[in-house]
């Protein structure tokens, strides 16, 4: 049973633990006839001794993944599992199949242009993995396949594929693998017109960057603790030993990123925190030159840095924690030459700006929905094209973001469109016509409708009397009086906002009267960065707080009882779940995490780990009493 299978196998069990009515069309059974008990992990390696306190961690054993009884507990787990769930095994695999009848396994991606071709990516039914593709000018050119990942995982456990970059003159393609699952990067560099790989590889790597010249590459590699964290530059067919370093991020809590400008004239590093950044910038015709720095970082700034003309482009938390976005002359962009150019606006998040010769494209967030600013320059000046210059959507509740765009002078905008029930849709936006052409949405087989499902928002109150919004789908005709099923879910962490994009595998759960909710909580990015500010640190008790406000304003609302709801977080959102279990236990009929961060204590107090020392920002420093406490 694959990974992806299991998960969604293990959300609908959820369900059917919640109410085993909704599937019983299915035969569904929940009682085990196995007296296999889960196993106990009875050793206790490691004690800290810190603020008076000794915390001890009974597993801190298993990270010895060289260890034999580590692969020893976990088959017990595993074999524990599987005797527990085999009375639903025949509904496990009637439910794998309902999902995968929802999913067109031979498709095609959304072409895109890259200076004389176009670039998709396709798959066919019964691979794993999608091929990446080519085609010359036009799109009735014949297919030239540039990298096929089925093929890079033959005779691998696990293959994932991570850089992806063809230089300028569309001669060479540099990607990175992970062969491992440990996210750990292997950096290639393949010449397209012969199919044949150079010799050298690099291991760890991180971002890549070409630079002008088609032959020089600038990569990011990570230290022990899984921290970008050296820049690199190499020249095609020489010995990777020999690269050159370029810089070496000494603080911890930072990580190093690098990539060009789409105007092509300047490769920039990003020297950030999860509160601070600093960037530096290098003509991207001049390889071996010197990166000039942007400004100095100063504590709890972020800054990020965009090219046009002249001048640079910095969308920055100078002037509020929402951003705004200034310019800086080239000649000279420290701090004492920015000048505002949209401002600070307490009730709109700047997310992201695209740049191209002609416009530009802000990525805001406004009450929680993103919006596509397109704004003039052509002339030089700010202006919009009229007065009313974003893109407009038809729904009130969607995820719209932008698409890949490579080309600089050209007056198409590429975006991508969704909604809960919008299958994911690829649009291309005429700046002159004010103007959206559907390319591509994604086809649902399988018999989706999406008229027969309904879409809401709305909002619970927080202890304190903030908002929360909540994103409601079920299908048409389910009852309001408390009797449904209820899947509700959430995030809450890293600044990070719930996407309201549509999902296949959620229908096998709305066709059986599931109700989905989705919990914009604080802690996430939903409403902007102080949404975020709001959930993090000495206030990270907000997050919890607020999905408990979500589950109780549905349950009031008669969207479900007590008694029927299921929960589900993930990493971060597995802390979550942890967490509201504890505070309140009567409210879940059933909890699934996955991956779950729930030992945030040790795990914070051991700077060995990956991530650790940059998450201070986000959970506290346990070093400190007052961090140490509050965890």
């Amino acid at each position: 049973m694959t990974s992806t299978k299991q998960r969604f196998c293990n959300l609908l069990m959820t369900a059917i633990i919640t109410t085993p009515a909704a599937f019983a069309g299915d035969d569904a059974s929940t009682k085990s006839t196995t007296n296999v008990q889960p196993p106990v992990a009875k050793r206790v390696l490691k004690e800290t001794q810190i603020h008076g306190d000794t915390l001890k961690d009974e597993y801190f054993w298993m990270r010895e993944k060289s260890n034999p009884e580590v692969a020893a507990y976990l088959e017990a787990e595993n074999a524990y599992t599987d005797a527990l769930m085999a009375p639903t095994k025949p509904l496990q695999d009637r439910l794998y199949h309902e999902l995968l009848s929802h999913v067109k396994e031979t498709d095609t991606s959304a072409p895109y242009k890259d200076g004389d071709y176009f670039y998709y990516s396709r798959t066919e039914a019964g691979k794993q993995y999608p091929i990446y593709a080519r085609k010359h000018l036009k799109l009735d050119a014949p297919e030239e396949i540039i990298l096929d990942q089925n093929e890079l995982a033959k005779g691998e456990k696990f293959m994932n594929l991570g850089a992806f970059a063809v230089s300028d003159d569309a001669h060479y393609l540099a990607y990175s693998t992970d062969n491992t699952g440990f996210r750990q990067y292997t950096l290639h560099v393949k010449d397209l017109r012969t199919g044949k790989l150079f010799p050298e590889t690099v291991p760890k790597t991180n971002s890549i960057a070409w630079a002008n010249d088609n032959k020089t590459i600038f990569y990011v590699v990570e230290d022990s603790a899984k921290r970008p964290y050296r820049l690199y530059r190499h020249e095609l067919g020489t010995d990777p030993a020999k690269d050159t370093l370029v810089y070496e991020e000494a603080d911890e809590a930072f990580n190093v990123d690098v990539y060009k400008s789409r105007s092509c004239k300047f490769l920039f590093t990003e020297l950030g925190s999860h509160t601070t950044s600093e960037v530096r910038y290098l003509s991207a015709d001049k390889p071996t030159g010197e990166w000039k720095m942007i400004a100095p970082r100063v504590h709890d700034q972020e800054y990020y840095v965009s090219d046009h003309g002249d001048q640079f482009y910095i969308r920055t938390n100078l002037g509020g924690r929402n951003f705004g976005l200034m310019t800086a002359p080239i000649s000279d962009p420290d701090r004492k030459k920015w000048k505002s150019l949209i401002p600070n606006r307490e009730d709109v998040m700047v997310e992201h700006l695209e740049m191209f010769a002609d416009f530009m494209v802000l990525a805001e967030r406004e009450n929680g929905l993103q919006q596509l600013r397109i704004i003039d320059l052509g002339n030089g000046d700010l202006k919009p094209f009229r007065a009313d210059n974003k893109i407009k959507f038809p729904e009130a509740v969607y995820a719209a973001s932008p698409g890949p765009n490579r080309e600089w002078k050209t007056s198409i905008f590429r975006y991508n469109y969704t909604s809960p029930i919008t299958p994911n849709s690829a649009y291309d936006y005429d700046v002159n016509k004010l103007t959206s052409t559907l390319v591509k949405q994604t086809e649902v087989p399988g018999g989706f409708d999406r008229n027969n499902y309904q879409v809401e928002r709305v909002f619970a109150t927080a202890h304190d009397g903030k908002k929360v919004p909540i994103s409601v789908i079920y299908r048409k005709g389910v009852k309001r009086d408390g009797t449904a099923p209820l899947y509700l879910y959430s995030y809450g962490s890293y600044g990070i906002s719930i996407p309201l994009n549509f999902t296949a595998n959620r229908l096998a759960l709305l066709d059986r009267g599931v109700v989905v909710a989705l919990a914009h909580i604080r802690g996430g990015g939903d409403m902007g960065k102080p949404w975020h500010d709001d959930g993090r640190m000495m206030h990270k008790i907000n997050t919890f707080t607020d999905f408990i406000a979500a589950a109780e304003y549905l349950v009031a609302e008669k969207y479900a009882s007590k008694d029927r709801i299921a929960i589900e977080g993930r990493s971060a959102g597995g802390l979550l779940m942890g967490a509201v279990t504890n505070m309140r236990p009567d409210l879940w009929k059933a909890v699934l995490t996955g991956v779950p961060f729930v030992d945030v204590l040790n795990t914070m107090l051991d700077a060995s780990l990956p991530l650790t020392v940059g998450e201070y920002e986000e959970w506290g420093n346990p070093n400190q009493k007052a961090g140490y406490e509050y965890l």
